[in-house]
Formats: structure tokens, sequence, C-alpha cells
């Protein structure tokens, strides 16, 4: 039986790269969830505080605000969404990035990443 309209898991895929966009979108509305895609840290944030969102995933690096900034403005803001994102990035080499990903535990897919490590992500954040 398919789940209705108003029981999907609400989804915000935060990455500006088109294609990986795309991907993220269709891997995860396959998957049952209803999934909105922005393309930079700005947009997020705005969005984000329109609409309801279970979960965010969200890449690091992103024009106009990083996925690190948007993660310390929800903290900040007390946005729930804060402790549902899941980052993917591709910059583990970053010691800044290594150190944040370690300091707050969040999860996190790296990029390349198999489809199904993505969806497996999400539902284990959904727990």
């Amino acid at each position: 039986m398919k789940k209705s309209e108003s029981s999907k898991k609400r989804i915000l895929v935060i990455e500006d790269e088109p294609v990986l966009g795309l991907l993220c979108k269709r891997v995860l509305t396959s998957s049952g969830f209803d999934v909105d895609v922005v393309n930079n840290g700005l947009d997020a944030k705005k969005v984000a505080e329109e609409k309801g969102y279970d979960l965010c995933v969200s890449d690091i690096r992103l024009p106009g605000m990083t996925g690190i900034e948007l993660y310390e403005h929800w903290i900040a803001t007390k946005n729930p969404i804060a402790e549902r994102l899941i980052f993917i990035t591709g910059d583990t080499m970053n010691n800044y990035v290594r150190d944040f990903l370690k300091k707050t535990d969040q999860p996190c897919v790296m990029k390349p990443f198999e489809p199904e490590d993505l969806v497996a992500a999400v539902r284990k954040a959904l727990l």
C-alpha cells in the first residue's frame, strides 16, 4: 500500500551541484520521501524557516552560507532541524571540516556515495 502524501517524511536537500541535487531528490523520492532541493545556504535558511522538514541533507561547501554556518545558525536559533541534519561532503581532508564533524557528531555521507548509502543514512536519522 502506498503512503498517503501527508504521512511522507519531508526532507530538505541542500546541494549546489545540480546533477547531485537531482540525484538525491530522485533517490529519496523513490524511497517514499517528500523532497525539496535548494542549491545554496541562504535559500535553505529561508525555506527551512517557512516549511517544516523532518530532516535536512546538506553539502558542507555551499555558496552564500556554508552547511557549517547554516548548522550553527540553526543551533543558535534553536531550530530543531539542526538535530536532524546529515552532511554530505567530499572535503574530509580539510582539518576544519574534519574537526567540525568530529566535534558535532553529525552524521555524514562521504562523496561519492552510492544511492543506497544515502537512503540508509536518512532512514537511520529518522528513527
